[in-house]
C-alpha cells in the first residue's frame, strides 16, 4: 500500500504534537464549558481520537456523517447521512474535520447546526487546504498544518474509502487516481 505514496507530508510523530498543540488549545479555550466534539464521519476519526487524549477538560462528543466527494472531486452538493443525536441547543461546538478542502462540507454543517441553537461552533482540522476553497466558509480556529493543493491520505483520509489506515498523512501518487 505504501508504494502509492509520493512524499510523507506529516508523519505520525508530527500529528501527534500536533493534537497536543491543539487539545491544549481547546483546553484552555473551554474550561468550565463542556464542548461537544462533533466529528464529521469517517475521515475524522484518527485525528478525533487522538486530539481527545490531549483535551484536560470536561468534554462530550459524537459524530455526524456527510458526503461531498466522489474519487477526488466535490461533487457540490452535501448530503447529510447521519445527524448528531445530542440537543446542541446553547452548545458550544467545535467540529472536529480531517482536511478543510472546497469548504462547502463544513460549511453547510456549520449553517445546520447554528440553525438548530448551538451557542458557538469553531473548527478543528488536521489539514487547512485554503487554495482549495470554492465557497466562502468560517476559518477553522484550530489548525494543524495548512497544506498545498495536493491529494493527501492516510490517518483517517481516503480515496475511494481506502488508505485512511495509514499512520501518517502522504501524498497519493497521481497515477493511482487517474488511471
Amino acid at each position: 500500500m505504501e508504494n502509492f505514496i509520493e512524499e510523507v507530508v506529516l508523519s505520525n510523530e508530527e500529528i501527534v504534537r500536533i493534537c497536543e498543540k491543539i487539545g491544549k488549545q481547546i483546553t484552555e479555550d473551554y474550561q468550565n464549558k463542556n464542548p461537544l466534539l462533533v466529528g464529521l464521519l469517517k475521515g475524522s476519526v484518527p485525528f478525533m481520537a487522538e486530539l481527545m487524549k490531549h483535551i484536560k477538560c470536561d468534554m462530550e462528543i459524537d459524530f455526524m456523517e456527510v458526503s461531498s466527494y466522489a474519487g477526488v472531486n466535490s461533487t457540490g452538493a452535501v448530503t447529510i447521512l447521519k445527524d448528531v443525536k445530542a440537543d446542541i441547543r446553547g452548545r458550544d461546538i467545535i467540529l472536529v474535520e480531517d482536511i478543510v478542502d472546497t469548504g462547502l462540507t463544513i460549511q453547510e454543517v456549520i449553517n445546520f447546526l447554528g440553525s438548530r441553537g448551538a451557542r458557538s461552533i469553531e473548527i478543528a482540522t488536521l489539514l487547512d487546504k485554503p487554495a482549495g476553497r470554492t465557497v466562502k466558509c468560517q476559518i477553522p480556529k484550530y489548525i494543524g498544518l495548512e497544506i498545498e493543493p495536493k491529494f493527501v491520505v492516510g490517518f483517517g483520509l481516503d480515496y475511494n474509502q481506502k488508505y485512511r489506515n495509514l499512520p501518517y498523512v502522504g501524498v497519493l501518487k497521481r497515477w493511482v487516481y487517474e488511471k
